[in-house]
């Protein structure tokens, strides 16, 4: 059995057959996932999602690229979608200097805000950190560690340093399909370095499909595919790969 942490079956990619996504999921061995939140209105459509599928969990945040819509309420909002029983983590949040679609102080500070909301409710969080690796670990750092339930960084893009920083400070760190692209062979080298105990599996779908369905769109099923590359990669059974990743998202994410 497999958990996928990490996608966004509320985008409207799924709109026409996301029954049939979660059925597909279901006959891949996906016993779970946790749909993702990106923007209020995304965290709410989460939140519902969640209640409607029992296999389906929520995570609630703002994605760093729509931080430049954040307006004062909407933590207060998150907040209130964030008490609802499915929810299991504050997220997607973070910075991303990449793109840098939201301005770098705008980020920031919505980055700070949701992780005190993660403190004050007790929930772990789902980071996205894309060329902004010095920047996440010094915002995180004004933290007192021990107050967050879990730290993942999710869709992990960084180099070696960032890696062993992360795990020395106790975090999760989680990978998407993307570790099966022919040309991905760095990525493969972290996957390879990263203890199975502190790795997650994730699709980030409708995103990163896998090699030889990229240019389609990706969806929970897929993380099969994923599961069978991290297996080849540190040349370990497969059903352990999936029972040690799926062990790790329960207890991590509190999952019933």
């Amino acid at each position: 059995m497999l958990i996928d942490t990490h996608c966004h079956l509320d985008f409207q990619d799924f709109d026409l057959d996301r029954e049939s996504v979660l059925e597909r999921a279901k006959a891949a061995g996906v016993e779970a996932l946790i749909n993702v939140g990106s923007s209020l209105r995304g965290s709410s459509e989460a939140v519902s999602l969640a209640l409607r599928y029992p296999q389906v969990f929520a995570s609630v945040g703002i994605h760093p690229h729509d931080a430049k819509e954040y307006k004062k309420d909407d933590l207060s909002q998150i907040r209130q979608l964030a008490l609802s029983p499915k929810v299991v983590a504050i997220g997607e949040i973070g910075l991303d200097h990449y793109r840098n679609l939201s301005e770098p102080n705008i980020q920031l500070s919505v980055f700070k805000g949701f992780l005190e909301l993660a403190c004050e409710l007790g929930l772990p969080v789902i980071i996205h950190s894309r060329q902004a690796e010095d920047d996440t670990l010094k915002a995180l750092k004004e933290f007192e560690l021990n107050k967050f339930k879990g730290i993942v960084i999710h869709c992990f893009s960084g180099g070696m340093d960032f890696l062993k920083k992360c795990l020395d400070l106790g975090f999760f760190v989680s990978f998407t399909c993307n570790v099966t692209y022919k040309k991905a062979q760095d990525l493969r080298k972290i996957v390879e370095y990263v203890p199975l105990d502190r790795m997650f599996l994730e699709t980030d779908a409708p995103f990163l499909s896998p090699e030889g369905k990229r240019g389609k769109r990706n969806e929970p099923a897929n993380i099969a595919d994923l599961a069978a590359e991290v297996a080849k990669i540190k040349n370990i059974g497969l059903d352990t790969v999936c029972a040690e990743t799926t062990r790790n998202a329960r207890q991590f994410f509190r999952l019933v």
